[in-house]
């Protein structure tokens, strides 16, 4: 079997990965915290595509527990 040790994201130095994972994040456009009209965009961007029988639940059932 051959050595893999040396391969992959894993193995790599630390800043390399940070690098990388970096790029990542630049790239996805960021996360919502410091930004609330894009978060409520999206919010409702979700809540358009959900069935209608699901809008009409209002999420009442997301937290039952029970199936």
């Amino acid at each position: 079997m051959a050595d893999t040790s040396n391969r992959g994201f894993a193995s790599m130095d630390e800043d390399k990965q940070r690098e990388i994972a970096s790029k990542g994040g630049q790239a996805s456009g960021g996360n919502f915290a410091n930004d609330r009209k894009k978060a409520s965009e999206a919010g409702k961007k979700g809540a358009e595509a959900q069935p209608t029988e699901a809008k009409a639940r209002g999420g009442r059932n997301s937290q039952s527990g029970g199936r």
